[in-house]
């Protein structure tokens, strides 16, 4: 599969501009996606604060690659995705402070663990955050999400 750009994609989320952290879609199937970015090391990062992106704007990063994951499943079916909303982050554990010293891009690997495609209501999509968390989404439906794979330098102790 070819990445895809940001322009591919971008217009079909609600984060946009500075707000939008991903820059490409390496790779997705129905239940996964690997997105890859550099705005971790960007001075303009809106997450930044007194100078830094810390790690916990990680959960952000992890979100957003649900919400291009949810838009290019619905895409494929010729709809649109609706909006979700994080409701809760279960099992964060951080392994460090600060993200925007860390060289490299930043790949973020998500696995939907539950959720179905074929809803009378158009597709939907959910939000990986550390382990696992749910959404809470209209129409009652759920999808649930995992990140798979921790970078080294990202895994605790």
């Amino acid at each position: 599969m070819k990445p895809l750009p940001k322009s591919d994609w971008a217009h079909l989320i609600p984060h946009q501009g500075g707000m939008c952290l991903l820059d490409c879609v390496i790779e997705w199937s129905d239940q996964r996606i690997h997105a890859r970015t550099d705005s971790h090391r960007s001075t303009d990062n809106p997450l930044r604060s007194d100078g830094i992106l810390r790690a916990v704007h990680l959960c952000e990063y992890g979100a957003q690659s649900m919400a291009v994951h949810g838009a290019l499943l619905a895409r494929a079916q010729g709809q649109r995705a609706a909006p979700g909303f994080l409701v809760s982050l279960r099992a964060v554990k951080l392994g460090l402070a600060r993200i925007d010293d860390l060289d490299g891009s930043l790949d973020v690997f998500g696995e939907r663990l539950l959720g179905a495609l074929d809803t009378p209501a158009s597709p939907r999509r959910g939000y990986p955050v550390a382990v696992a968390i749910a959404l809470l989404l209209p129409l009652a439906a759920i999808m649930l999400y995992r990140i798979v794979g921790t970078p080294a330098a990202l895994a605790p102790g």
